[in-house]
């Protein structure tokens, strides 16, 4: 395209600002299409370096946000005084996709350099949360700043010379939060899962320089013909009025803007707020996928730009008095306020509506995912569609209603998103650190709508005496239709259990600003724990012996266990079951609170694992953990975790495994599930796991994997010293492991058939999270074949763990820093009938 925006062929088209608009829109839609896909590929890697808790992901989200308004700043003055600030939006775009590519590199640069820092900073929360602050903003502070500069720039183009202020600017916003849309849609269902997050960057990169060399070329052609008035001028003369509109319309008071300009600093807290509590409730509804996320992410977004484009041209075409304007602006809020607090309610709606939408959608759209696109659309799209129709209608009274010239125009632009964007940054640190945690879903999202109902009142007080007859009874109209949805409005958390999970009852119930967490009661007697309303643990025999059996496995196959650690807590089954083990040190890290209170719910779990002397727990994430600590253990195993889950994918790439082989001791074991309803994801996961542990064994029919630095080999004299205790020889027994014969009878596949099964093919990376993104693979897929897995005809061909009681290890040799080597091999007998799935 960049190609064909030459000076003459320009000159043949038309040079008039109003002709050039549509060239214009299309460049602001290829930007904002690059500036979301940077933002996903941005988040993502971030918490690859500071994890995944609620108070990293807010640090990385404030320090993008920051470049926003200090870019949108910067930029509005810089436009008053710019020549032509099309060409300074070009060279701003061509710097965003040069910086933005070398991002990758940089963000490497400063994960290195954290890890060597991290055990000078100090440990406490405030401190930690501004270190990382500084250390996100020393990478994205330059690209988003570039960013940021691009609205006020476009906006105060010498290109838009027709048309009113609101109307322009009502269709950039639009048409960037529409390319917006696109570069979610493209990143969630294609990008990161097709091509990978470095061709991701790549693509953006091109994409940003081909828009900044094509708005090179139309400004070097616009803007030698035509100088650039101030927007206020634009607005205030006869040029930029309607035929028939009459004279223009005196401007505000500047007590009155400054309420607009008040009013859409709330908006901006309000909105990020509101979406973070939407997307955390939405979840209990939806399935816990990527794609739920990237179809709630685009019907906001989507809802922006419907309303932003939907009033440019009633900004024109019926122009009216500010008052007017102001009028419109304040009923918006009310229905504001009445359509988020509205909002949960209508997903009772969603079955319904799927059944008769399911002809439209076809075959070709998955139920889960048709689910979350009907869900997402119910419950966002009318409260977004009124926030859309009202940023232009608050950006053309704030920046246009002077009534006339005002050499500042472009400053002011930049002021109102600013403070837009300030707003929005502390919405999301007050929604996610206090109101879920406070107040809960359902209390959140009242107290955000009422934020919109004040705000809506407050502009009808601003109206003058002419304007303020029927302003009382609007006023009370909207109050008494929020406070009617608002008492009536049911309880998310409550309605999405109760329909997902009937008859059940609900014991206890806390949030969190990570989750949602839950024990229930089912009917026959069995305790569940839900974690955001999915299955994480329960009492049944089946599930508490598959939790047991991942944390006494490795244990019993480990020749002198002292130091285990345990990723994530779920219910506590895993670390409550190697706590009964003598001698052994437990960490166990978690980054929920609400679940670890969760899982004291259920002290005959997991033997009340947080109270043993010999577990300690630490709030964290899980793979942070691993990239920081010095510390090297014997064992490290990890909680249940679905790999298709959203954000599942950093715990099953070759990165993860890899942190956890370094945190090993030289003789360590390292103990992961796999899921075996799915050859495809099955034979992935194993392929990765087996490229950082080439020593891979396979066991209890393939749903574990044991990896290790060198071949494994069994200790008797280890496992009769063991069962000398007799709590550690109950926890044993109860498991069949008692004896070096039974723990050979869980063993499925040793190294070869492991590596034969999973045959040559893609590793799951950082770069490509292929399971997390699986619309990616082969659908229609089928189990493990566990006779395929076996070997030819069932027979086990060496699982590499060699018994040899004339040749144990000694004291020496168990010490930490060696490991042992066979001397022999046994065949394993077949298998015991336990398997993952126990685990489902």
């Amino acid at each position: 395209m960049a190609g064909n925006l030459t000076p003459a062929w320009l000159a043949k088209r038309g040079t008039s600002r109003g002709g050039l608009l549509p060239f214009l829109v299309l460049l602001f839609f290829l930007s904002g299409g690059s500036g979301l896909i940077y933002q996903v590929l941005w988040l993502r890697l971030l918490g690859l370096v500071f994890g995944v808790t609620v108070h990293a992901a807010a640090t990385t989200l404030a320090s993008f946000m920051a470049g926003l308004a200090l870019g949108s700043l910067a930029a509005g003055r810089l436009a008053d005084r710019a020549r032509s600030p099309l060409a300074w939006f070009g060279a701003a775009e061509i710097l965003v996709g040069l910086t933005a590519l070398a991002s990758p590199l940089a963000l490497g640069l400063l994960e290195r350099l954290y890890v060597a820092a991290y055990p000078l900073l100090p440990q406490a929360l405030g401190p930690l949360t501004l270190v990382r602050f500084l250390f996100a903003s020393a990478v994205l502070l330059v690209p988003t700043t570039l960013m940021g500069a691009s609205l006020p720039l476009v906006a105060k183009s010498a290109l838009l010379r027709g048309g009113d202020a609101g109307e322009r600017i009502g269709l950039l916003y639009a048409a960037n939060t529409a390319g917006a849309i696109g570069g979610t849609l493209l990143a969630g269902f294609y990008l990161i899962g097709g091509v990978g997050i470095g061709a991701s960057f790549k693509l953006a990169a091109t994409i940003n320089v081909l828009v900044g060399i094509a708005a090179l070329a139309l400004a070097r052609t616009g803007g030698r013909r035509h100088p650039a008035p101030h927007l206020d001028a634009e607005v205030g003369g006869a040029a930029a009025r309607p035929p028939g509109a009459g004279p223009p319309a005196a401007g505000l008071p500047s007590r009155a803007r400054q309420l607009v300009l008040l009013v859409f600093a709330v908006s901006g807290f309000a909105s990020l707020a509101l979406e973070i509590v939407w997307f955390r409730v939405l979840i209990l509804y939806l399935s816990v996928t990527t794609y739920a996320f990237t179809f709630m992410l685009a019907t906001v977004l989507g809802g922006i730009a419907a309303g932003s484009a939907l009033v440019a041209w009633p900004l024109r075409r019926w122009p009216g008095t500010p008052w007017r304007w102001l009028a419109r602006l304040a009923a918006i809020e009310l229905a504001l306020s009445v359509a988020s607090a509205l909002s949960l309610a209508v997903l009772a709606y969603t079955p319904a509506a799927l059944e008769r939408a399911a002809p439209l959608l076809g075959r070709a759209t998955p139920r889960g995912l048709a689910m979350s696109l009907i869900a997402s659309f119910l419950a966002l799209f009318p409260a977004t569609l009124l926030m859309g129709l009202a940023f232009p209608i608050g950006l053309h009274l704030w920046v246009a209603g002077t009534g006339g010239a005002d050499a500042r125009a472009g400053e002011r632009l930049g002021r109102f998103y600013s403070l837009n964007v300030c707003g929005a940054i502390l919405g999301s640190v007050v929604a996610g650190f206090l109101l879920l945690p406070r107040l809960g879903g359902r209390g959140s999202l009242v107290a955000l709508a009422a934020l919109a109902l004040l705000s809506g009142l407050l502009l009808l007080a601003a109206l003058p005496p002419a304007w303020r007859a029927s302003a009382p009874g609007v006023g009370l109209a909207g109050t008494a239709l929020f406070l009617g949805t608002a008492l009536l409005a049911p309880d998310p958390y409550v309605a999405a259990l109760s329909r997902r999970y009937p008859g059940e009852q609900l014991l206890w119930r806390e949030e969190d600003p990570q989750l949602t967490v839950s024990v229930h009661r089912r009917e026959d007697g069995v305790t569940l724990l839900y974690v955001d309303g999915i299955h994480q643990a329960d009492d049944s025999p089946a599930m508490l012996r598959f939790h047991r059996l991942l944390g006494q496995l490795p244990l019993a196959l480990h020749p002198d266990p002292q130091r285990a650690l345990v990723i994530g807590l779920g219910g506590g089954a895993t670390a409550g079951a190697m706590s009964r083990q003598v001698g052994v040190e437990i960490d166990v890290v978690e980054l929920s609170t609400a679940l670890v209170r969760g899982a004291d719910q259920l002290p005959h779990v997991n033997n009340d694992v947080l109270r043993q002397p010999n577990v300690r727990l630490r709030m964290d994430d899980g793979r942070n953990y691993l990239l920081l600590t010095s510390q090297r253990y014997d064992v490290i195993t990890a909680d249940i975790i679905r790999p298709f889950h959203a954000g599942a994918g950093s715990l099953y790439s070759a990165e993860y495994f890899r942190l956890a082989h370094d945190a090993l001791a030289d003789d360590g074991l390292m103990a992961q599930w796999v899921d075996t309803s799915s050859e495809t994801q099955y034979r992935l996961i194993v392929r990765t796991f087996q490229s950082v542990f080439p020593h891979t064994t396979a066991w209890a029919d393939g749903g574990l994997l044991i990896g290790s630095k060198g071949p494994l080999r069994l200790d008797p004299e280890g496992d009769a010293r063991r069962l000398r205790d007799p709590a550690t020889r109950e926890a044993l027994e109860a498991l069949d492991l008692g004896s070096t014969d039974a723990l050979l009878s869980l063993c499925t596949a040793g190294p070869e058939e492991v590596r034969r099964f999973a045959g040559p093919g893609p590793l799951l990376t950082d770069d490509r999270p292929l399971i997390e993104y699986f619309l990616t693979l082969p659908r229609g897929d089928r189990p493990v074949d566990l006779a395929r897995l076996r070997g030819v005809e069932g027979e086990h061909k060496g699982c590499p763990i060699a018994p040899d009681p004339g040749a144990a290890r000694s004291e020496a040799g168990r010490s930490r820093g060696r490991s042992g080597t066979p001397n022999g091999v046994a065949r394993c007998p077949a298998p015991l009938p336990v398997g993952p799935a126990a685990a489902r």
